[in-house]
């Protein structure tokens, strides 16, 4: 059964997609009778005033013409970076940062938007690099405009959640005194494969899969972040305004490893799906 207006404050799942190139929103839907996800193409965009309504249209994720796009073109993305005590202790261990955040603060960076891509798009491994590695994470995305905002108030802003993978070069993470090149090249931020409003996001369950084989060791929980999400949003929004769409990575749970040119890695996160990209040579 279809139902026939939304406002995006109670929409559950939120998908942006191409039809034969023309690029549409949809909410996701699943059929009671066949188990099977359809995307219900609406005649607006989710993050405008006012109310979005299902156009009658219904189409199938497999169907011809139908590609699935990262669900969100932000203004700007923020990242959280040693944000579980798991992470940090790999880094550390291993080596891959000589940044450390000082007691009680947060280590943040960003991704501009060109970072972005969607679900089965390709990372484009770069010839100036050699250590590729993945990052899953829970992603979220800004629902109204944020700024000063207290953390007693602070998911009052959020519009819902996604799946992220935090694409990393290494080697120039080590190399250059700024992450610039080492997280925001082109394709370092695969998002999607939809916008889940309602979600548990205190106890998220994030995993990933290299080429089908469960990466255990990079598995975790929200339930352990240092500084909880509504810490980051309240933190950011005191020296950036969060615009609608806006996003923030807010840390990959436990320890990573390297990507390779035709490697498949998917995220996945309890509540939201999976997102799945393979990596190609620049």
């Amino acid at each position: 059964m279809l139902i026939w207006a939304y406002r995006y404050t109670v929409i559950m799942r939120i998908a942006r997609f191409s039809l034969n190139d023309n690029v549409r929103y949809a909410f996701v839907q699943t059929d009671e009778y066949e188990g099977k996800d359809y995307l219900v193409a609406l005649d607006g965009f989710p993050l405008a005033a006012g109310q979005v309504h299902p156009t009658g249209e219904r189409y199938a994720l497999d169907a011809e013409g139908v590609r699935l796009l990262a669900p969100i073109i932000p203004s700007k993305i923020f990242g959280l970076a040693k944000n579980y005590q798991a992470h940090a202790q790999y880094m550390d261990e291993h080596h891959l940062t000589t940044a450390t955040p000082k007691p009680g603060e947060m280590m943040i960076f960003t991704k501009p938007s060109t970072a972005v891509i969607g679900p089965d798009d390709p990372i484009v491994f770069p010839s100036y690099s050699n250590d590729m590695n993945f990052e899953p994470e829970v992603a979220v995305v800004i629902g109204r405009i944020a700024k000063y905002v207290p953390v007693e108030r602070a998911m009052d802003y959020v519009l819902g959640y996604t799946c992220t993978n935090d694409v990393t070069l290494r080697d120039l993470q080590m190399s250059d005194p700024m992450w610039t090149r080492a997280k925001g090249f082109d394709t370092a931020c695969p998002l999607g494969p939809w916008i889940e409003t309602e979600l548990d996001y205190t106890d998220a369950r994030i995993g990933f899969s290299l080429n089908g084989e469960v990466v255990p060791e990079a598995s975790g929980t929200t339930a352990h972040l240092i500084h909880s999400i509504p810490q980051q949003i309240a933190a950011i929004s005191q020296f950036s305004t969060l615009l609608p769409g806006d996003v923030i990575l807010t840390g990959t749970p436990n320890a990573t490893g390297s990507l390779h040119p035709g490697d498949e890695a998917v995220v996945s996160v309890e509540g939201i799906g999976q997102l799945r990209n393979v990596v190609v040579r620049g």
